[in-house]
């Protein structure tokens, strides 16, 4: 009985401490909450249900997910699939499969609430780390950003279908369903960064990671990032084909280990040059992998005057430069000397402050004099040539000048960047001048096309 009583007691002190640990826990504000991961190899009926169906009526379907690490881990249709009854983004007609009698899995009884349109809430149940990290991100918040920096949208100089196939295809749309719950096809389909979901989340993890194979190996890549960053305005992937990266990529990424697990992509052993994720994304020495490709930046090169990351209004970083140069910087110093980086960095600051000071801030000046003398007419934007040339010298010239020497790529810098903004500059100062000498107001084009698109902020997005 005294044994008894001495081990009862012992275990009483054991369920004691072991409260009292978890209490402490719960009250320690830097304590990383423990990530739980369970794997069910066994599936229920439901779940595979949905995989003999679309082993069926998808074929690449179920091909893509078979060969992922999804399917290697267990993790099925349902695991992203599956939705609350009372959510918004429910497909309707998928219950009409459960009514089929061509197969075997058309039954009542496999009948589950699913939603055509995963996002990264749903991912978050298992990825919240990265889920947390891409909200607060450029990416996920770039519908906000254009349309406070864009007068296509803000003047409704495109059509709503222009901007459907073309800008929102990268930037996102706002998703609706039609009154038949039917996703709305003015929004959809559409798998862009900054997509607003119908449960309120923003983006799309496979605007990187395509479905259904969501590789790692595929966003490792920079054609994944060229899907969206290329063309005349933003053409990171032209100038990364350019740049010593792209040439040694190309060279030897046959012999790159794609595969490396997330978080252990190593430079030197597993890459021998950077692509986009490894500057921007992935881990590298002492800085942590992070899916904000906010981090790591010390200048905004997309905003018209260049400025620090936190000073870009149209969306404020929360983040220092210097902490963020930092990080970039050792992701340089994994192949490169402390003086390369120091002296890469200098020539950088050195083109950013002649862009700003030498081409935009004059240039700026001038049209706002225009205006201010009605000279230029504010009622629209680009029916004016004054307004398109303007327009041009930042978004197309001086963003492929910075983003050249960023990148390190001096064909762009010079003759698609530089070269082009000294055109650009002269012909819109001389206009300019002739314009304020003899008080006569710019031709406006009397059949500007298309002018139609709708110019009220999406109400998801500014009515925060």
């Amino acid at each position: 009985m005294k044994r008894a009583a001495t081990l009862t007691a012992a275990l009483a002190a054991v369920v004691v401490l072991v409260l009292a640990a978890g209490a402490a826990r719960a009250q320690t504000p830097n304590m990383p909450k423990v990530r739980e991961f369970r794997l069910e190899r066994a599936m229920p009926p439901q779940a595979v249900a949905c995989i003999e169906c679309h082993k069926r009526e998808s074929p690449g379907i179920y091909g893509d997910w078979a060969a992922s690490r999804h399917a290697a881990a267990g993790v099925t249709c349902l695991d992203c699939h599956q939705a609350d009854p009372a959510d918004k983004d429910i497909a309707q007609d998928h219950y009409k499969q459960y009514e089929r009698g061509d197969q075997p899995f058309g039954k009542a009884e496999y009948k589950m609430p699913v939603a055509g349109v995963v996002t990264p809430k749903d991912c978050s149940r298992c990825h919240p780390d990265e889920a947390a990290q891409y909200a607060r991100s450029k990416h996920a918040n770039t519908i906000e950003i254009i349309w406070k920096i864009d007068p296509w949208l803000n003047k409704g100089m495109n059509s709503d279908a222009e901007r459907k196939v073309g800008c929102f295809a990268c930037h996102g749309t706002v998703l609706k369903t039609t009154k038949e719950g039917k996703l709305d096809s003015e929004t959809w389909p559409n798998v862009g960064v900054g997509r607003v979901n119908l449960d309120g989340s923003l983006g799309s993890c496979t605007s990187c990671h395509t479905r259904h194979r969501f590789a790692t190996s595929e966003a490792r890549k920079p054609e994944a990032c060229g899907q969206c960053h290329l063309g005349p305005d933003h053409p990171q992937i032209e100038i990364f084909e350019e740049s010593k990266h792209g040439a040694i990529y190309h060279g030897f990424k046959d012999e790159y280990n794609w595969n490396a697990a997330p978080g252990t992509w190593t430079a030197g052993t597993d890459y021998r040059a950077p692509t986009c994720a490894a500057c921007h994304m992935s881990g590298s020495g002492k800085v942590l992998t992070s899916h904000d490709v906010t981090e790591r930046l010390s200048w905004e090169t997309q905003a018209p005057l260049t400025v620090r990351p936190a000073d870009f209004k149209a969306f404020p970083a929360k983040t220092d430069w210097k902490v963020e140069r930092e990080k970039m910087s050792e992701v340089c110093r994994q192949c490169h000397g402390q003086n390369w980086v120091t002296d890469f960095y200098s020539n950088f600051d050195k083109v950013v402050n002649e862009y700003n000071e030498v081409y935009f801030k004059p240039a700026k000046a001038k049209l706002d004099e225009l205006y201010e003398k009605k000279l230029l007419d504010q009622a629209s934007f680009f029916d004016e040539e004054m307004e398109v040339e303007y327009y041009e010298l930042w978004h197309h010239e001086g963003r492929r000048a910075r983003m050249g020497a960023m990148m390190m790529a001096p064909d762009y810098t010079w003759w698609h960047g530089f070269y082009e903004c000294k055109k650009r500059f002269n012909s819109f100062m001389e206009v300019a001048e002739h314009m304020l000498k003899t008080g006569e107001k710019a031709y406006v084009f009397p059949t500007y096309p298309n002018k139609t698109g709708n110019t009220e902020k999406p109400a998801e997005i500014f009515k925060k």
